[in-house]
């Protein structure tokens, strides 16, 4: 009977074992040498001297785009607007004075040609209805003018350049031309989508688009406290950092902290398991191998473990410090009670005073 009930536990051991080592996924709760023992070494990690070029970056809210219009040609007929470049030439100007050149469109809606030939109103007309404009202007002063007006810059084209901040819906806001969605996408698709958002008012345009701040993308550095809270610093990635790189932006290993440190790797789109990269810190550090300071991908956590000393210390500290100021509180008030009844009248009374002196 005791054979078989000892059977009976050696299946149950057995049996615990294969549903934990089938199980899939587990979340790493605490360090276990033995776990960390039986892992398999990653193969092929990229390390400080065995680097790789990180996958084409994917646009995400608040990263910001620069955007420079290249080629900006509004659809005709166009309708002349504030702050618009106009290229005016006019043949039959004397050479002394002639009107050859660009000029902007005020904020009243016209053009000055210069002191000689005054202003003329230009704005909501097309460029023929410009050109014919300019031209009558000019027969008051000049015998045979012929002016031909062409647009050199829309003024929509500033609306265009600059800095774009991909906001929380995952679109740049283009100004007046509306918003497009860039979210998900590479720069390369994110100059694309915008240029085929623009076909709707320009002719054929063309962008440049870059990443002018890379703000989505980051890694974390996780300190546990030794039960007085754990620390956790944010910072963006740009391709390059390793261990040693983290480590060094939170000034080193505190106090607290123990040489036991590794990498938390999430899995890529949330399939398989996620990684665990332990981190041989003397290695590193005094002995100069660079096998585990491994370089860090977007949302990689480096988590560095407490000194199991300083947390027992603490622990002790908290449930010792209550203990005490009870203690601390019961013998003041022994103290107190005592004293009141050796000195009934006060210790500042007469009789008080007589018994000393």
């Amino acid at each position: 009977m005791r054979l078989i009930r000892a059977n009976n536990s050696g299946l149950w051991v057995m049996l615990a074992l294969a549903l934990w080592a089938g199980g899939g996924c587990r979340t790493v709760e605490f360090r276990n040498r033995l776990i960390e023992a039986e892992m398999p070494r990653p193969a092929a990690m990229p390390t400080e001297l065995n680097k790789i070029s990180l996958p084409p970056y994917v646009l995400e809210p608040p990263d910001i785009l620069l955007v420079d219009a290249v080629k900006v040609v509004p659809k005709s007929p166009y309708n002349i607007e504030p702050f618009d470049l106009l290229q005016v030439l006019v043949d039959g100007a004397p050479p002394e004075n002639p009107i050859m050149g660009y000029y902007r469109v005020e904020a009243n809606g016209t053009i000055s040609l210069g002191p000689l030939y005054g202003s003329v109103r230009v704005i909501d007309m097309t460029l023929e209805e410009a050109s014919e404009a300019v031209t009558q202007a000019l027969k008051g002063v000049l015998r045979a003018p012929q002016a031909a007006v062409s647009l050199a810059e829309s003024a929509g084209k500033q609306r265009i350049e600059g800095e774009h901040l991909v906001t929380p819906d995952g679109t740049v806001n283009l100004g007046s031309y509306g918003n497009v969605y860039v979210a998900g996408l590479t720069v390369a698709e994110a100059r694309l989508a915008i240029e085929q958002h623009l076909t709707q008012f320009l002719e054929d345009p063309e962008v440049s688009v870059d990443v002018f701040a890379y703000n989505s993308k980051r890694y974390y550095v996780i300190t546990e406290g030794a039960g007085m809270g754990e620390g956790v610093n944010m910072f963006p990635i740009t391709g390059n950092e390793t261990v040693l790189d983290a480590i060094s932006q939170v000034q080193g290993l505190r106090q607290v902290s123990s040489k036991t440190i590794w990498i938390a790797r999430p899995a890529p789109d949330g399939a398989g398991c996620d990684q665990i990269l332990p981190v041989n810190w003397k290695e590193i550090t005094r002995g100069g191998a660079t096998a585990t300071n491994y370089q860090l991908l977007p949302g990689d956590r480096v988590f560095i473990a407490e000194d199991k000393l300083m947390a027992f210390d603490t622990i002790v500290n908290k449930v010792l410090n209550p203990i005490e100021r009870m203690v601390g509180f019961t013998l003041l008030g022994t103290q107190t009670i005592q004293q009141i009844n050796r000195f009934p009248q006060g210790f500042g009374s007469q009789g008080v005073f007589n018994q000393f002196f």
